[in-house]
C-alpha cells in the first residue's frame, strides 16, 4: 500500500529533500487555498469599497474559527504520522473514523457560531449597510463548514501518511471552482442577482462541499488507502479516542486562534476608522497571508517529519530534520522580506486603485515586511514542536507573546499617546512585530528542549510538559 519509510538520513541537504518532497505540494495547497481568500479581496474590491470592507470584516470573525477548528483537526495528522512511523497501519482507520465524527461536530458548531454574529456587529457602531453586507457573507459562508471541518480530516489523515500531492491537486482544483463562481454570485451571472461582496460568501460554500466530495472519492477509491478499512466498517465516536485527540488538538486550535484573534481583533478596534484604514488593513493581512503559506507549509511538513522520525524511534534524525527546516525556512524569509519592501506599490495597486487605501497599504506592507522573519521561525517551531505531540507549553508561549506582549504593545502605539503620538493602523502592525519576535524566541528555546530531551532514553528522560 505504501513504501517503506525512507532511510534515516543525517545529512543537512538530505533533510533539506526529504522536507521539500513533502512541503512543496502543501505549499501549493496552502497557496492555492489562500488564494480563494485573494480572489474574493481582489473581485469584491471592484464591486466597491464596501463589499471589501464587508469581506474584511466577515473574513476578521470566520477565520479565527476555521483556524481554532481546523487546529483541533490538526491533532490528525502527528497522531498518524507516528503510527505510520512505527509501521503501525493497520491502526490508522481508527482514528480517521474518530476524526470524521470530531470533524462533523466541529463544523456543525461552526455553522451556529457564523449564522449567529449579529450581537456582536450591533456593537461596532457599523453603518447599517456595511453590517447588513457582513451578516450576509457571513450566513452564506457559513453553509460550507460542515464540509471544511469534514474536509480538514482527510487532509490530516493523508499528511499524516506522507501524502500531500492529492491534497495539493484537491487545493487547485477548489481554487479554479472558486474564480468562476465568484464571478457568477458577485456580478450576477447566469440568471441569478448580483450579490457583490455577499457572493464570495456562497461561492466559498459550494467550493467547501466540492473539496470534500473530492476527498471522499480519494480516499474511497485511490489505491494507497485500498487495503485499510476507512469507511466500512463504520464505528460509533469513541470518547477514548475522542479525548485523545482533543487533548493533542485544542492547544494547537487554541494557539492557532490567539494568533489569528489578535489580527481580528485588530481589525475590529480600527473599524471606528472607517472604510479606507479597514480596507488598507485587509490588503495587508491578504497578500502577508499569502506569503505566510511558505513557512506554514514547511512547518506542516515539519510535522509529518518529525512525527515519523519519531514514531520510527530516531530522535536524533527527528532533531537534525526539526533544526534543519527551521534554517532553511530562515533563508526564505529573507526573499520574501526583499521582495515585500520592493514591491510594495505594486502589490497595493493588485487589489485596488484607490489613490487614499494605497498609500496606507503600501505603509502597512513596509511593516509587514520588518516581521517575515520571526513569523517564519514561530510557525516552524510550533510545527516541530506538534511532531514531538508538544502542544500544550507552546500554546502558553504562544498566548504570552501574542496577547501579553503583542497586542498590548500595538494598542498603545496605535490608539494612545502614551510612547509616541497614536499611528492608528501602522502601530498596531509595529505591535504584531513585537509579538512575534517574542514568540519566535521563546518557541525556540522550547524546541531546543524538547528535542534534546527526546534523544534521552525513556527511562531517564525528564517530564515533556515540565
Amino acid at each position: 500500500m505504501r513504501k517503506t519509510l525512507p532511510a534515516c538520513l543525517t545529512g543537512k541537504g538530505a533533510e533539506i529533500r526529504q522536507l521539500m518532497l513533502l512541503a512543496w505540494p502543501i505549499m501549493i495547497a496552502q497557496m492555492a487555498q489562500n488564494s480563494m481568500g485573494f480572489v474574493d479581496t481582489l473581485m469584491s474590491g471592484r464591486a466597491g469599497s464596501e463589499d471589501l470592507a464587508a469581506i474584511a470584516l466577515g473574513t476578521s470573525l470566520w477565520i479565527p474559527v476555521y483556524l481554532a477548528f481546523s487546529g483541533i483537526l490538526m491533532a490528525v495528522t502527528p497522531t498518524i504520522a507516528h503510527l505510520v512511523g512505527g509501521r503501525k497501519d493497520t491502526e490508522t482507520p481508527g482514528i480517521f473514523q474518530q476524526g470524521v465524527w470530531l470533524g462533523l461536530l466541529l463544523g456543525l458548531l461552526a455553522f451556529w457560531l457564523l449564522r449567529n454574529t449579529d450581537p456582536l456587529l450591533s456593537r461596532l457602531s457599523l453603518e447599517a449597510s456595511l453590517q447588513d453586507k457582513t451578516q450576509r457573507y457571513l450566513a452564506a459562508i457559513a453553509w460550507g463548514f460542515p464540509a471544511l471541518m469534514l474536509y480538514q480530516t482527510i487532509r490530516g489523515f493523508s499528511e499524516g501518511f506522507g501524502k500531500t500531492r492529492a491534497i495539493m491537486k484537491i487545493a487547485l482544483l477548489a481554487l479554479l471552482c472558486n474564480i468562476p463562481l465568484n464571478y457568477i454570485f458577485i456580478f450576477g451571472k447566469l440568471g441569478l442577482p448580483a450579490m457583490g461582496g455577499v457572493g464570495c460568501g456562497w461561492a466559498s460554500a459550494i467550493v467547501m462541499w466540492i473539496m470534500l466530495s473530492v476527498g471522499i472519492l480519494y480516499t474511497r477509491f485511490s489505491t494507497q488507502f485500498a487495503p485499510l478499512p476507512l469507511w466500512r466498517p463504520w464505528h460509533r465516536p469513541q470518547v477514548t479516542s475522542l479525548l485523545q485527540l482533543l487533548r493533542l488538538g485544542i492547544p494547537i486550535g487554541i494557539a492557532l486562534l490567539i494568533e489569528a484573534s489578535m489580527f481580528s481583533v485588530i481589525a475590529l478596534l480600527l473599524a471606528p476608522f472607517g472604510e479606507v484604514t479597514l480596507a488598507a488593513h485587509q490588503i495587508t493581512i491578504s497578500y502577508t497571508g499569502m506569503v505566510f503559506m511558505i513557512p506554514l507549509s514547511i512547518a506542516m511538513a515539519l510535522t509529518i517529519r518529525v512525527g515519523q522520525l519519531q514514531g520510527a524511534g530516531h530522535p536524533h534524525q527527528a532533531r537534525t530534520a526539526a533544526m534543519t527546516g527551521i534554517g532553511f525556512t530562515l533563508l526564505i524569509a529573507l526573499v520574501t522580506t526583499l521582495l515585500t519592501i520592493l514591491l510594495a506599490p505594486q502589490i497595493a495597486r493588485l487589489y485596488i486603485d484607490d489613490a487614499e487605501i494605497g498609500r496606507l497599504a503600501i505603509l502597512l506592507l513596509m511593516i509587514a515586511a520588518l516581521f517575515q522573519f520571526s513569523d517564519a521561525l514561530q510557525v516552524s517551531a510550533a510545527g516541530a514542536l506538534r511532531g514531538y505531540k508538544d502542544t500544550f507549553i507552546p500554546l502558553l508561549l504562544v498566548f504570552f507573546a501574542f496577547w501579553l506582549v503583542g497586542l498590548p504593545a500595538g494598542y498603545l502605539l496605535g490608539l494612545t499617546d502614551l510612547l509616541r503620538p497614536a499611528m492608528g493602523a501602522a502601530g498596531f502592525w509595529y505591535g504584531l512585530v513585537i509579538g512575534l519576535s517574542v514568540g519566535a524566541v521563546i518557541l525556540m528555546i522550547r524546541l531546543n528542549r524538547v528535542s534534546r530531551n527526546a534523544q534521552i532514553p525513556p527511562t531517564a528522560a525528564p517530564d515533556p510538559s515540565a
